[in-house]
């Protein structure tokens, strides 16, 4: 991505009372601008991403609750046929005021070293970016080995073809 400013990720929360309780409804609707996932599966470029979230005020921030909705594609892990599975996950984040963060710690753009808890988010005056939450959400709702179905056995080891395919004789002796 080129300049975080420039992020559909990131959402002006300037609408939000700074008030405990109080609250918003939130719709972005975007094409992914770079691929989200693991390398079997992912969300690719230009595909849409729906997210709806609720914004909270609360003592420390914006307690920000929502969902994504998009598309993944990949293949199979075992098979290696095409897989398309839909994404609908669940996120949750607590975006700090820059007013409560830890002495020392950076608001914005931020490098390893500058970051003192990578659990940490913080509020870039009235402005959340959501992409790290979301990735997160995305990335650790994902198979780690997806399958294009619960019962794929997969490729013969000597051969390469499917086993669902081969006779029930099929041998290599």
């Amino acid at each position: 991505m080129s300049a975080k400013a420039e992020s559909p990720f990131r959402v002006n929360l300037h609408e939000l009372p700074r008030r405990a309780g109080e609250k918003r409804e939130y719709q972005l609707d975007f094409p992914a601008p770079e691929s989200i996932g693991t390398p079997l599966l992912a969300i690719p470029v230009d595909e849409p991403i729906g997210i709806k979230f609720r914004a909270e005020s609360v003592s420390d921030g914006v307690l920000i609750t929502g969902r994504i909705t998009s598309r993944a594609t990949g293949e199979c892990g075992r098979c290696l046929d095409a897989i398309n599975q839909i994404v609908d996950h669940d996120f949750q984040e607590l975006f700090t005021y820059e007013s409560r963060m830890p002495a020392g710690r950076k608001v914005g753009p931020q490098d390893e070293e500058d970051v003192l808890d990578d659990e940490l988010f913080a509020l870039d005056g009235d402005i959340a970016d959501l992409e790290v939450p979301i990735r997160d959400a995305v990335i650790l709702a994902m198979p780690i080995n997806p399958t294009c179905r619960p019962d794929c056995r997969g490729l013969c080891s000597e051969c390469g073809e499917r086993i669902d395919l081969l006779p029930e004789d099929h041998s290599h002796a």
